[in-house]
């Protein structure tokens, strides 16, 4: 993915409030898992903005996101659980956008992107 523009005040607040403390890749990706699971706001309506392999949903489909994948679905990547088919389905949180959501879930989703974006992995 292409590198997006640094931004400050989202590498002060990744550094200091999400992976501080973080002495190695599981520590970095369970304070990216826990600061998402504070943040963000479930349910909420998200959209599809990009497929993936490993992800039935198609870009510009709408989903509800119920909640985070367990834990140890998140160690590589965060993964958010929707609704699907009477049952959760965990998909990537790099999918999925959720513009009509609350302040803080944008910006948790928007963190992420950044920090995905940006290149950045656990360790």
């Amino acid at each position: 993915m292409a590198q997006m523009e640094r931004d400050a005040e989202r590498e002060e607040r990744i550094t200091m409030e999400i992976v501080v403390d973080a002495y190695g890749p599981e520590e970095q990706a369970m304070g990216w898992y826990y600061y998402l699971q504070d943040t963000m706001q479930f349910p909420f309506t998200a959209v599809c903005i990009s497929k993936r392999r490993i992800s039935p949903v198609k870009e510009e489909a709408t989903v509800e996101v119920v909640g985070m994948a367990p834990e140890e679905e998140c160690e590589q990547e965060m993964f958010v659980e929707i609704a699907w088919d009477d049952d959760t389905l965990a998909v990537p949180l790099i999918q999925l956008e959720a513009p009509e959501a609350d302040a803080e879930t944008q910006q948790a989703i928007a963190d992420w992107h950044y920090w995905v974006n940006q290149g950045y992995e656990f360790g």
